[in-house]
């Protein structure tokens, strides 16, 4: 497979193809005629990297990454490393991922006549971190002003 139909086939730019090859990333695909020639594995590889960076992974994080994956044998301590926080990585943007779409669903669920209210009815901290629920159901009336 050209390095064109490569591009096409994984949605990476050929000059990015080219990138992951000079960092080892890829491996050196055989040449005719001077044009780069991929074995039908380079396909799935490309998606891979191209899915770790999505997720957040470095170029460095994804050579180590692939490094650790054989045909054949365990993987090694380094990988394991990496896997491990990775894991605690993901976690933390699931976490993220859950507050956000709790305020979304709030911000669904109560006409906010102002930003200012809204947050107020949240109980947002200033830095975002935290949607309280607890005080939501006890300090919010029907109406949508705080209890006294």
């Amino acid at each position: 497979m050209k390095i064109g139909q490569l591009a096409r086939v994984t949605g990476v730019r050929p000059s990015a193809i080219r990138y992951y090859e000079r960092l080892g990333l890829l491996p050196a695909p055989d040449r005719a005629s001077g044009q780069r020639r991929y074995h039908g594995d380079a396909h799935n590889r490309v998606l891979l990297i191209r899915f770790a960076r999505e997720m957040g992974f470095t170029l460095r994080e994804i050579k180590l990454f692939l490094n650790g994956l054989r045909d054949a044998g365990p993987v090694g301590p380094i990988w394991k490393k990496l896997a491990s926080r990775k894991i605690k990585e993901v976690e933390v943007s699931i976490k993220r991922a859950r507050r956000l779409k709790s305020l979304l669903e709030h911000l669904l669920q109560r006409r906010c006549p102002s930003l200012q209210v809204c947050v107020q009815r949240l109980s947002l901290s200033p830095n975002l971190h935290t949607v309280r629920r607890t005080r939501l159901s006890s300090d919010i009336s029907l109406t949508g002003r705080h209890s006294t």
